[in-house]
């Protein structure tokens, strides 16, 4: 053995590092799939009263959309199953994106149910509001505390977007009912339930999470790798966050609901973080909001080519190091929350291990057939130990996700042939090219950048899934229709129509005045 060249010490040292970083990646994926799901129960739909149907606000920020992306959302909106005048979609674009104005502004003659709330730039006068919620709410730090306090140039983002319509809608209702807040991506659809298991949800749960699932995982090899990421987070992982409130939790940025009276308490949105999903989460959990979990999935389409999800995720990453900075602290968190947190980012993040896992695992294994007898015996059993972990994850993975495909894909030969592009070896061609999101990701962070929106270019992958669907479902919902109790007197269950002037007396006014003011 210690005649052996000095490169094969080189490469046993690297292989040691790698297998015990597997070993704990696979510790913290144990710990948090025994973690329970607190799932929102649908079979109290049936049981929903009179009063059981909260007024849901929908939010939909959109920069430079294709009109086509937009109308296949809308086409799934318009078939949502919940009473007519208990909730309105408002589309939220910045006031200088104009194409995307008209191409709203067109689409309101098929979808009359569609409101425009235009984004300002933030010195508007009527950001004013906003500026003085935030001088008397200590949970907005970033706001009070900081090389960012009391900067009113708010980054042109998506979060920007959001804290606009938020406060200005919370300011027409301010006084009045509670509404819960929803909000969606340029391209996400909605099953037909979707409002429905909010109304059931809320009941148990302060913010409620629904699943997403990609339409296109046969559209390309990108594709398919890039939906292979949310079978195993957004289908497989995420719901264990829930954990009965024992785990801090991340969001996932749309499909969500949270009750506007919490949301306005704690502070809104952070505008300065890239993406504003983990700290969000984290601050109502922080705060004791609890999370439910929303099973069936709003479809999204994911990127078609690698450059495109490289972009998107990087944007994650750095958004997950800055969640996992500042704002932990300035939560209050504990050192173990802290590491608890981190505990949902870190297999993640241990994908760059396979820059040197994977040639170390080469080199062990040739040395182990050559008998070269350098590799020491406990190294191997380390490394059967992990290969088993591994053969359990993956055997889970491939389980769930081909229950899940059935969600998306209409014959078992295009099941069958998704499952087959997502091999073994196929994965870890893919976590290999994840190390470039992670690099980039970590320079962007380090580098405070990624205050701009750059938003993931949408396709309209989707329209026909989407509306074939909708067409399946219409005989679904019609048996789930004649199933429940008529809806109580004065509610309709009518598909959506015109938004104000279904409000009550002067809400409906200050509405109009609100809307015409900002461009409706």
């Amino acid at each position: 053995m210690m005649d052996a060249p000095l490169i094969s010490y080189v490469f046993l040292a690297l292989y040691i590092v790698a297998q015990s970083l597997y070993s704990l990646c696979f510790l913290l994926d144990f710990y948090l799939f025994r973690l329970p799901v607190n799932w929102v129960d649908m079979d109290e739909v049936k049981d929903l009263g009179p009063g059981d149907y909260p007024y849901i606000v929908l939010l939909y920020p959109v920069l430079r959309e294709l009109e086509s992306t937009m109308r296949t959302t809308f086409t799934s909106l318009a078939k949502i199953d919940y009473p007519r005048d208990r909730f309105q979609i408002v589309a939220v674009p910045n006031h200088n994106d104009h194409e995307t104005i008209a191409s709203l502004r067109r689409l309101q003659t098929e979808f009359p149910f569609i409101q425009l709330l235009i984004v300002p730039a933030t010195s508007d006068p009527s950001w004013n509001a906003i500026w003085a919620e935030w001088d008397r709410n200590e949970h907005v730090y970033w706001w009070h505390r900081g090389e960012r306090a009391g900067d009113r140039n708010l980054p042109p983002k998506k979060t920007r977007q959001l804290i606009y319509a938020f406060y200005k809608l919370a300011e027409i209702w301010r006084g009045r009912e509670d509404f819960l807040v929803n909000y969606i991506d340029a391209d996400s659809c909605p099953p037909h339930d979707h409002f429905l298991a909010a109304a059931v949800g809320i009941k148990h749960y302060d913010v409620l999470q629904s699943q997403n699932i990609a339409g296109n995982l046969n559209a390309s090899m990108a594709a398919t790798w890039h939906s292979a990421d949310h079978m195993a987070w957004d289908g497989m992982k995420y719901p264990h966050l829930s954990a009965d409130g024992k785990q801090p939790y991340w969001v996932l940025g749309k499909g969500l609901f949270y009750k506007a009276s919490d949301l306005l308490e704690l502070g809104g949105f952070h505008p300065w973080i890239t993406i504003e999903d983990p700290e969000v989460g984290m601050r109502f959990w922080a705060n004791g909001k609890r999370l439910g979990i929303i099973q069936n999935p709003l479809i999204e389409e994911v990127p078609s080519t690698i450059k495109r999800g490289i972009i998107q995720r990087k944007r994650w990453v750095c958004g997950f190091f800055q969640s996992l900075d500042v704002p932990l602290r300035e939560l209050g968190m504990t050192r173990i929350q802290r590491f608890r947190a981190w505990t949902n980012f870190l297999p993640c993040l241990f994908l760059w291990v396979n820059a040197i896992g994977f040639p170390a695992g080469i080199w062990a294994l040739w040395s182990y057939l050559s008998s070269e007898g350098i590799l020491p015996g406990w190294t191997i059993w380390h490394s059967i130990f992990n290969l088993t972990a591994y053969a359990i994850f993956l055997t889970a993975f491939y389980r769930t996700t081909w229950k899940r495909t059935a969600l998306v894909l209409g014959t078992r030969r295009e099941r069958l042939w998704y499952m087959l592009r997502i091999n073994p070896i196929s994965l870890m061609v893919w976590w290999v090219i994840w190390i470039i999101p992670l690099w980039l990701g970590y320079r962007m962070y380090r580098e405070d950048s990624g205050l701009v929106w750059i938003p993931t270019v949408k396709i309209d992958a989707n329209a026909t899934l989407v509306r074939r669907q909708i067409a399946v479902g219409s005989l679904e919902r019609l048996r789930l229709r004649a199933n429940r109790p008529p809806p109580p007197p004065g509610v309709s269950r009518q598909r959506p129509g015109g938004p104000v002037t279904d409000l009550p007396g002067e809400v409906a006014r200050r509405a109009k005045q609100s809307f015409a003011r900002t461009g409706r």
